[in-house]
């Protein structure tokens, strides 16, 4: 549930509308975006005794609420309202995102699929326009329906059916001119003035811009693919007996056993059950070292055994698997626009019209056909909706082939903007694989492996790294571990188990205060741990001190150079927010030199304190790992999930994935958000600079029409060739701002 802090967000708030004994209205922005979750939220709303009857509206964005006045409060109501509301505070928010950013341009899509169809048409314009040249222009003919039946003039007629088709659409449908309205009214003022090779040369060009534009977005779905294909169509899958089968990839089942050699690439996810590989995870995490795979070890589809042999045993499969995911996250990417995006598609559509009244005034004024024509061929709208759009899908493809997933190009943009990075301490800062250190027990009674059995009982349901901790010290050390009863996790505290008759408590130093357990016994050993950076955990039983565990996790390699690449990038605020005591995080902070840090933060904490820095005008980027991290990473503007021991939920709610555990991924993220920026800015300035220049020279009539569809197609092919340097961009050789 949301503390009360963050329930006060606008999209969070509810407000009464209408009220009547045993009976609320309450209305909430959220409630728009949660039309699927609607009956789960009435559901968990009837729960409460007092509830009668609850209806969650999405359209109207309100909640009903029907009660019995006797036995609860408006207020009461509200409260627990608020709280199950605020549960889906996630989701709600990731949907208004998409929302806010959808665009309202509508403009013709390049058939991206069929390249081989394109430059075949492209071949085929140019033989016609080739020929036709070589005759000789034969002059307007003498009937004005003469001059749509040369062979130039049905060529062109037939090859812009769809660009006329989207500009009558547009005009029909919306009732605003778009792109295609500006080249359809061209091509038809060319043909009716009897310049049939003209208007042929428009589309001619056209498609060549088109056909690059689409063979670049082509490349990049090719180059995702490529990179994270499954592998082969057929597998060889062990029977019962342990003979060998080839099977196809699609009747492969969760249980099933998988054989791959050296030069197998892995189809399944799954732990290695027999021998051991050397395996090219890329792929999957962007590290360009190969692993080691031994029995036990977990093997993702996608990856390439480099050496060895090993059996797999298949625990997902088809679109379960993690390359599966990751395959569907970056197609998904293109759908959500970035900013500049929209920008782009806005100006291209506010110009339109600005061409038709510049023809119409050009004529007015010269009254000259070819250079009021000029004034339609030359348009922005071209190469800023396309370069823009290129420049982003390019980016996005060479993120994912270095291990970098990015859900959408807006968040791409919003990386560029940021003003602060705001890091998660375990798992993120450092390494998360936490080991036991010192073992100290401070009750004569009581020995190192009783300690540790005790602590074992009450974290060995527990997937907290500090748990996973002290279950392999214990068990490695041979503790027993006593019969318990099931666990329970007060989050950012600790956990309690009971043991026989007796409650074992393990946690912070919180924890214990709070359950009134005396630690005047363990200052002298807790200091010394301090000092040395160890992360304390108390053991208690009942209301008596047991002792405490030291435990350390290491900094991560490379994360202080990756802090001063930040810097260098513009990050100037680096802020290292954990639920850590404040001994660690200031000694953690301290050597990394970090701007400042805040300890002992519950995840809203977090959370809240992204929204009081996003309430200045901030921009923020969080980067974490762990289940307490989602409300972080979804609230700042840019959500950056980091390292191979990352929970899915975190995966879920962050906006970027790294893959591995490089944290150089951070810096040169940035440095290819500003790249791929600078490339957008690069051609917004040359296609408004070059087309400008071509209508100035086409309105004092010193550029032919033909030139000009030159002058603008050429300029639309060259920013699109521009943004496709992109896909070439090494970001291992990037990281920081020349």
């Amino acid at each position: 549930m949301m503390t009360h802090g963050i329930k006060k967000t606008p999209l969070l708030s509810l407000v009464p509308r209408h009220r009547l004994p045993g009976r609320l209205r309450l209305g909430c922005r959220a409630v728009r975006y949660l039309a699927r979750e609607a009956r789960e939220i009435e559901e968990r709303l009837e729960n409460f005794d007092a509830v009668i009857k609850a209806k969650v509206n999405a359209l109207t964005e309100n909640v009903l609420i029907r009660f019995d006045p006797r036995r609860a409060e408006d207020q009461q109501i509200i409260d627990h309202t608020e709280g199950i509301i605020g549960s889906y505070s996630l989701i709600a928010l990731k949907e208004e995102r998409k929302a806010s950013r959808r665009s309202t341009v509508t403009e013709r899509r390049l058939q991206e699929e069929s390249i081989s169809t394109m430059a075949a048409r492209v071949l085929g314009t140019a033989v016609v326009l080739a020929t036709s040249v070589l005759r000789g222009a034969a002059g307007p003919s003498a009937g004005l329906l003469g001059r749509f039946f040369t062979l130039p003039a049905l060529t062109t007629l037939g090859l812009s059916r769809p660009i006329l088709k989207s500009g009558l659409d547009a005009l029909k449908d919306h009732g605003r001119p778009n792109a295609d309205t500006l080249s359809a009214t061209a091509i038809l003022a060319s043909l009716l003035a009897g310049r049939d090779i003209s208007a042929l040369t428009i589309i001619l060009l056209t498609d060549i811009a088109e056909l690059l534009t689409a063979f670049t977005m082509n490349r990049t779905r090719g180059a995702i693919r490529n990179m994270l294909s499954i592998g082969d169509q057929t597998v060889c899958r062990l029977r019962e007996d342990g003979s060998e089968e080839f099977v196809p990839i699609g009747i492969v089942r969760e249980g099933d056993r998988v054989a791959v050699t050296t030069g197998d690439k892995i189809s399944v996810d799954g732990p290695v059950e027999t021998g051991t590989g050397t395996v090219d995870e890329a792929a999957i995490s962007g590290e360009f070292m190969p692993s080691v795979k031994n029995v036990g070890d977990f093997a993702f589809a996608g990856t390439v055994v480099k050496a060895g042999r090993m059996v797999v045993r298949a625990q997902k499969v088809g679109d379960k698997t993690a390359v599966a995911r990751i395959i569907h996250m970056v197609e998904e990417a293109t759908a959500h626009q970035a900013p500049i995006q929209a920008y782009a598609d806005q100006f291209s559509a506010s110009f339109i019209p600005v061409h038709f009244l510049l023809a119409g005034v050009v004529f007015s004024i010269t009254r000259s056909a070819p250079r009021a024509l000029n004034m339609l061929i030359i348009d922005y709208s071209c190469g800023v909706r396309l370069s823009t759009a290129t420049a982003l899908s390019a980016a996005i493809c060479t993120a994912a082939r270095q291990g970098v997933l990015i859900k959408g190009a807006n968040y791409l943009e919003m990386v560029s903007q940021a003003d602060t990075i705001i890091l998660d301490k375990t798992g993120t800062l450092t390494e998360g694989r936490p080991q036991v250190t010192s073992i100290i027990p401070l009750d004569p009674a009581t020995s190192d492996g009783e300690l540790m059995g005790a602590a074992a009982a009450a974290e060995e349901k527990s997937g907290h790294p500090m748990a996973i901790a002290i279950l392999e010290r214990a068990r490695r050390s041979g503790s027993t571990i006593p019969s318990h009863s099931e666990s329970r996790v007060v989050v950012a505290r600790g956990v309690e188990t009971r043991v026989a008759s007796s409650v074992i408590r393990v946690g912070s130093r919180l924890f214990m205060e709070e359950n009134g357990i005396d630690l005047f016994r363990a200052s002298d050993a807790v200091t010394k741990l301090v000092q040395r950076g160890e992360n304390i955990l108390y053991v208690a039983r009942g209301k008596r001190l047991l002792g405490v565990i030291g435990v350390q996790d290491s900094l991560r390699e490379g994360m202080k150079k990756a802090l001063n690449r930040l810097r260098q990038c513009g990050i100037d605020d680096i802020v290292l927010l954990t639920g850590d005591v404040e001994q660690h995080a200031e000694i953690v902070a301290t050597r990394m030199a970090m701007d400042r840090y805040q300890s002992e933060m519950l995840p809203e904490d977090k959370a809240e304190m992204i929204l009081k820095l996003q309430s200045k005008g901030i921009h923020v980027v969080a980067v974490g790992d762990g289940i307490n991290d989602a409300p972080a990473l979804a609230y700042a503007d840019v959500g950056v999930a980091m390292g191979s021991t990352r929970t899915d939920l975190a995966m879920e709610a962050a906006d970027i994935i790294i893959a591995g555990d490089d944290p150089l991924k951070i810096p040169q993220l940035i440095q290819l958000s500003d790249k791929t920026m600078s490339i957008i800015d690069e051609n917004f300035a040359a296609s408004i600079g070059v087309n400008t220049v071509g209508l100035v020279l086409s309105a004092i009539g010193a550029m032919p029409v033909f030139w000009g569809a030159v002058l603008h197609n050429f300029c639309t092919v060259a920013v699109v060739l521009n943004s496709t340097r992109l896909l070439m961009h090494d970001m291992s050789r990037e990281g920081r701002k020349p």
